[in-house]
């Protein structure tokens, strides 16, 4: 962070210095995302925290979700916390799901150092290579709730490191399935954003028609992980359960960092973002 952060803005005079602070970062990043957004949809971008810097909880609810037709859902929550959707959430969110046009984004965040085995932790830290995050952080437990309660067969897994063009920090292009994007939801989308420590968004069905995974990452093997050294060379990235039975909305699956620009962006991610906004 150091010395990025040393500005006149973010002193103790103009800027929180403590968690909260760390929160609003991630606030300010989603503005780029939220002024485009809301310039397509006529309308501004509505931002809740389900528990916000002083406590107070906004679980999902219909008075949340009555007026919108597509939600997004950020897992940056410490499994720590213990914080598991309660059925009134689930219930709320399949009923917003069963209007037409509907669209629910679920974006569980990295789970680091999931073994036991300190060893094997070590090699995983070598691989993402920030030193930001220690040996062990897993995320997510409330959007793994979500995905149970509506029968989304997906858990994130590792934090992965995506591969490069070499010298830069511009992500290798996704590999894309174009065939299986009926809706276009990639089209003129080359690249997402680089980020250090990716999850991945691993099926636990082999009901082909369930869900489709739409776009996969190639991994950086310059530092080993279980993940790669069990011959894995690319992760999934977003994903797509279109319509189904008594489900007329749309759920997508994608990393919280791709709709911010605290880890960078290009007209490529803005492409994805209008597609988002559109179809």
């Amino acid at each position: 962070m150091w010395p990025n952060y040393e500005k006149p803005e973010f002193s103790e005079q103009m800027f929180l210095q403590g968690i909260a602070g760390t929160l609003e970062l991630f606030h300010l990043s989603l503005l780029r995302f939220q002024d485009l957004v809301g310039e397509i949809a006529g309308h501004p971008v509505a931002v809740y925290q389900r528990i916000d810097q002083a406590g107070q909880k906004l679980p999902l609810n219909e008075s949340v979700l009555e007026d919108t037709d597509t939600m997004m859902v950020f897992g940056l929550d410490h499994m720590v916390t213990e914080q598991e959707a309660a059925p009134e959430e689930i219930e709320a969110l399949r009923q917003f799901l069963a209007r037409e046009g509907t669209c629910l984004i679920l974006g569980p965040h990295h789970d680091v150092g999931v073994s036991s085995d300190f060893k094997e932790r070590a090699i995983e830290h070598a691989h993402h290579g920030d030193p930001l995050v220690p040996s062990q952080q897993r995320f997510g437990k409330y959007t793994r709730s979500l995905m149970k309660g509506l029968g989304v067969p997906v858990e994130n897994r590792y934090g992965l490191r995506p591969a490069t063009v070499p010298g830069t920090s511009q992500l290798q292009p996704l590999i894309q399935f174009k065939d299986l994007d009926k809706r276009g939801w990639l089209t003129d989308v080359r690249t997402f954003n680089f980020h250090p420590h990716l999850p991945h968004y691993a099926l636990t069905t082999t009901d082909a028609k369930a869900l489709h995974v739409l776009a996969q990452q190639p991994l950086d093997m310059s530092n080993p992980h279980p993940f790669t050294q069990a011959g894995n060379r690319v992760f999934n990235m977003f994903l797509w359960m279109p319509p189904n039975g008594g489900r007329a909305g749309d759920i997508l699956l994608a990393d919280s960092t791709i709709f911010t620009t605290l880890f960078g962006g290009d007209e490529s991610l803005q492409h994805f973002w209008k597609n988002i906004a559109v179809r």
